[in-house]
């Protein structure tokens, strides 16, 4: 029976699905894709706003000075991921086109996500603070790092250049709420920690809408059609190696440092996460005039799978702390 309840679908991994395959067949256009980005602005900014609310000042300056915890979180976004991407130039041209390839290397050279990494990171009951900290960080830092990167290692005509609006975007979307949450918090904390169900709509429900987006955005760039299946099903394959190896790498990196359970569980979420929201608006800028629908491809595909995948891990660790069982406080990784 134990085996039995372990193997039924995730409600929340069902739901990404059923959204995914929904935007595949009525992606959003015209005045429906436009409303669909300010709800999806609203619902992030509505997420930060709570998680504001729900932080004490104190938690919130733990997490700023975990420095141990954000630099190994920044190392493994802009290390170890942008070695993997070089490392798999092997599979070109055999496997991967070159616009493929140069999709794959780009996607390992994108900032982390940060809406989704902090959701899972509620949702799996880690340390949302640090995660607050580490993914906001490391979407600024990217704003500089990630350009960098491309005419470092690609072949790009090195005129890339990053626009101080996308710093703009990140205070105002992200930072601002959070703040505005602190400040509120004296207002609202009770009612919040009386009410859970609001924050979890919001977790889960800012994550399907970044999907829905996400999926509408591809079908109306027509790049499904634009490669063949096998080419599709190795990009996949790949996407899969990258994911699993990253995650096991941050499982172990944590238990190597001495982490917490609660940081072990940020370093995972945001350690193992690539921002679609930040790579496709640097990808049309870094990629002028080449095929950009192909490049964002890998990054399209990887974005989807890290978001079943660490639905499915935040819910068993979500799981596991309900059950306050120690020797399964954290099973996602062994299984």
């Amino acid at each position: 029976m134990n085996l039995l309840r372990q193997a039924r679908p995730d409600g929340f991994v069902l739901g990404i699905i059923a959204v995914a395959a929904l935007a595949s067949v009525l992606p959003a256009t015209g005045t429906a894709e436009t409303v669909l980005g300010w709800a999806t602005k609203i619902a992030i900014g509505l997420l930060f706003l709570i998680y504001g609310a729900r932080l004490s000042p104190q938690e919130a300056w733990e997490g700023v000075k975990h420095w141990r915890l954000h630099s190994v979180v920044l190392a493994t976004t802009y290390v170890l991921f942008p070695l993997i991407g070089l490392a798999l130039r092997i599979l070109e041209p055999t496997i991967l086109t070159q616009d493929l390839y140069t999709g794959i290397l780009f996607l390992c050279l994108v900032p982390s996500t940060v809406q989704s990494s902090i959701a899972f990171t509620s949702i799996a009951k880690g340390n949302v603070a640090g995660a607050v900290v580490s993914a906001s960080f490391s979407n600024i830092v990217g704003v500089f790092v990630t350009p960098f990167l491309v005419i470092l290692l690609m072949n790009t005509s090195g005129d890339a250049h990053v626009d101080a609006s996308s710093i703009v975007n990140i205070a105002v979307q992200l930072l601002l709420p959070f703040l505005l949450g602190q400040l509120i918090r004296p207002l609202v904390t009770g009612w919040l920690s009386r009410h859970t169900t609001p924050t979890k709509v919001v977790d889960r429900g800012s994550i399907l809408l970044v999907v829905y987006a996400a999926f509408s955005e591809s079908m109306n760039q027509h790049v499904w059609s634009s490669v063949s299946v096998w080419q599709i099903v190795a990009v996949v394959l790949t996407c899969i190696f990258i994911l699993a190896l990253v995650l096991a790498l941050t499982y172990f990196i944590g238990r190597a440092m001495g982490l917490p359970l609660a940081d072990r569980i940020v370093l995972v979420f945001c350690g193992s996460k690539k921002s679609l929201a930040s790579g496709l608006p640097m990808a049309s800028v870094l990629f002028a005039g080449q095929p950009v629908g192909l490049i964002v491809l890998p990054l399209l595909l990887f974005h989807q799978i890290q978001l079943m995948v660490c639905a499915v891990l935040a819910q068993r660790y979500a799981r596991a702390h309900v059950s306050h069982v120690v020797g399964d406080a954290e099973p996602a990784l062994r299984d």
